[in-house]
């Protein structure tokens, strides 16, 4: 009799972890195309898979927190991460090559474009990484690349966070930083 309790245990205890909702820390990122993310974004141009020779670009770092430590060293409070990817030229596209998401170990976790996209001048558009997701750990990161045919003004490329809990919230911004260039 012993080994039908065993047996009805262990069935109950996978069930009931099969019913649990998954850890958001490990849950998978869905993967869209950058015609699924980006088709119906003003300003947004899909291109294909072979962009035109540059003539200016950057490779960007953009430092950014998923969930940073709270008054302990082993709790941490959640955060909303939005990119914000903004072309600021006034007559001249730019097209966006790179939108990689790492995580703290320096592992890459999303790549959010499989062919590149055009900001149109002054067109602006996001990825966002919502609380819930902790994949990217206090050290996440993303790299950005970006190039032009004409010289242009340096796009803004920077990340906000946000979250609110019970009558907390905490909000601020982290600018990206170049780290390698192509001038004209």
């Amino acid at each position: 009799m012993t080994w039908v309790k065993t047996l009805l245990i262990s069935l109950s205890l996978g069930m009931l972890s099969a019913c649990a909702a998954p850890n958001p820390s490990t849950r998978l990122i869905p993967t869209l195309s950058a015609q699924e993310r980006f088709r119906d974004r003003p300003g947004v141009t899909v291109l294909a898979a072979t962009p035109v020779p540059a003539i200016q670009g950057q490779t960007l770092y953009v430092p950014v927190y998923t969930e940073i430590f709270d008054s302990e060293a082993n709790r941490t409070f959640q955060l909303t991460v939005t990119l914000s990817l903004r072309n600021s030229d006034r007559s001249q596209p730019i097209v966006m090559t790179t939108l990689d998401y790492y995580n703290s170990g320096g592992d890459r976790v999303v790549t959010y474009l499989d062919v590149p996209i055009q900001l149109d001048p002054l067109a602006s558009t996001e990825i966002v990484v919502y609380r819930t997701d902790s994949s990217g750990g206090v050290g996440a990161n993303f790299i950005v690349e970006w190039q032009a045919t004409a010289p242009v003004s340096d796009p803004i490329v920077e990340a906000i966070m946000i979250s609110t809990a019970s009558q907390q919230g905490m909000s601020f911004v982290s600018p990206a930083r170049p780290i390698a260039e192509l001038r004209p």
